[in-house]
């Protein structure tokens, strides 16, 4: 498997190419590029399955790499490298491309590239990019990319209902696609939704939308019926705050 490094700082790439050399076996080739445009050059010449690219360049971003390749030739997975702030890092998340914080750890990269080779042959890397660019331009968030058997489906935050945790898997049920199993687990939701009001976790087991709730009963110690029937039972510890919510919507 060939992977690419693109990075204007020589330092920076000659570190990354050592930390992929010494922890991930299945890349038996690294090639480097000091911009944007060499690296779109080496990806049309050599087909690498992996591209480690800077966001920070001069002259082009390396966000504005599918400018310059043809839809054909999108056939790579992306690991953006990045010093970048905590709101950046949420739009990468929701979008479903995955990054290296600088100055990067040996275990970001196993996890990186390891996670990179499960998306290979689905990357459905233009949507995902274009998606990311989006959230990067607008503070806003509208959409998350749920990774599935099939790829990824981009769902708009108010499609969806409830999320419930399976495992080390989430069920996400949503209006207009159905259940979707994702292949990340529960967590992972309640932390990059929690500034997107209205995911409220009622249970440790549940991440509801407040605004599909269709009703409320007392009975059995209080639980929650949402708009496609499912039940969620209430944390004794949530009761109260979840009860002012509810009133206040």
């Amino acid at each position: 498997m060939k992977a690419l490094i693109v990075d204007d700082e020589k330092k920076a790439r000659q570190v990354l190419h050592v930390l992929v050399e010494e922890n991930c076996p299945k890349v038996t080739e690294i090639f480097e590029a000091s911009d944007l445009l060499s690296g779109v050059e080496l990806i049309k010449k050599e087909a690498p399955s992996i591209v480690f690219l800077d966001i920070e360049m001069p002259e082009h971003s390396g966000l504005e790499i599918l400018n310059f390749i043809e839809k054909e030739v999108h056939n790579f997975e992306i690991i953006f490298t990045t010093a970048y702030s905590e709101y950046a890092i949420q739009a990468f998340q929701l979008s479903a491309i995955d990054y290296l914080l600088k100055p990067v750890r040996p275990s970001q990269v196993k996890e990186a590239v390891d996670k990179a080779i499960t998306f290979l042959g689905s990357t459905q890397i233009n949507k995902r990019l274009s998606e990311l660019k989006e959230s990067l331009q607008n503070s806003n968030f509208k959409k998350i990319g749920l990774p599935n058997a099939d790829g990824i489906k981009f769902v708009n935050f108010n499609d969806i209902i409830m999320l419930s945790a399976d495992g080390m898997y989430t069920n996400v049920s949503t209006i207009n696609d159905g259940a979707i199993l994702v292949s990340k687990p529960l967590k992972f939701f309640v932390e990059i939704l929690q500034n997107i009001n209205t995911f409220y976790r009622p249970h440790r087991s549940h991440l509801i939308n407040l605004s599909y709730i269709k009703e409320y009963i007392k009975k059995d110690g209080g639980y929650i019926v949402m708009e496609n029937d499912k039940t969620v039972s209430i944390s004794n510890d949530k009761k109260e705050a979840f009860l002012t919510i509810v009133q206040n919507i």
